[in-house]
């Protein structure tokens, strides 16, 4: 059995669903994104551009801290999205924007280098990705008020940099699962299989794409 694994993807992919049912099925301790912990968040849905840098830096170095947290525990452990994420996908879509300027991406490229050698890499990352209009019925179901706003354009290059990151990764065994016609909460039929695919990931050495 895995004793670290991560659960990466896009808003709205199902990772919190996923998250629960793996702390259910294999007795993962959870760690998750502290969303509404960054007191910055609020602000940088109303002005990217003044509040990016300062809201990827909180989630950066509080993911530092939970990454820290789930490496000094002895029990295995998930996480729900990783401090790669944070980087590679969304600070760097910010700075692709332009939302972030080229001095502060400067700064944050070398704190992000800085953190990402020295923390261990997990053991599996279970990659979730789904199309972006069941992203958006996600989002609108769920009704978080920040959400609501972000625009289309937005989601579609978050779901191309995922794409990228994904099919790039090499930090350890990766399962990536497509979750838009997937229903591993109410389907059986889907659990039985998301049961099994996960069980060969957990348990063995191999990469599933």
């Amino acid at each position: 059995m895995k004793r670290y694994v991560a659960v990466a993807g896009t808003i709205g992919a199902g990772k919190t669903s996923l998250v629960a049912w793996l702390v259910k099925r294999y007795g993962l301790v959870p760690f998750f994104e502290p969303n509404d912990e960054n007191p910055y968040l609020a602000d940088f849905y109303a002005d990217m551009s003044a509040w990016a840098y300062h809201s990827q830096v909180f989630f950066l170095s509080h993911k530092l801290k939970l990454h820290q947290e789930l490496l000094a525990s002895d029990e295995p452990a998930v996480i729900d999205r990783t401090i790669y994420e944070d980087a590679e996908i969304f600070a760097r879509n910010l700075r692709l924007e332009k939302k972030i300027d080229k001095r502060d991406w400067a700064v944050y490229e070398r704190l992000y280098e800085g953190i990402k050698r020295t923390l261990r890499p997990p053991d599996l990352l279970i990659a979730l990705t789904c199309s972006l209009p069941a992203t958006k019925k996600r989002i609108a179901r769920r009704g978080r008020a920040m959400e609501k706003e972000i625009p289309d354009a937005y989601l579609r290059r978050l779901h191309k940099l995922y794409e990228t990151w994904f099919t790039s990764y090499d930090l350890g065994p990766i399962v990536r699962i497509d979750t838009t016609k997937l229903d591993y909460v109410e389907d059986l039929v889907d659990l039985i299989e998301l049961q099994q695919t996960l069980d060969a990931a957990l348990r063995g050495p191999t990469t599933i794409s």
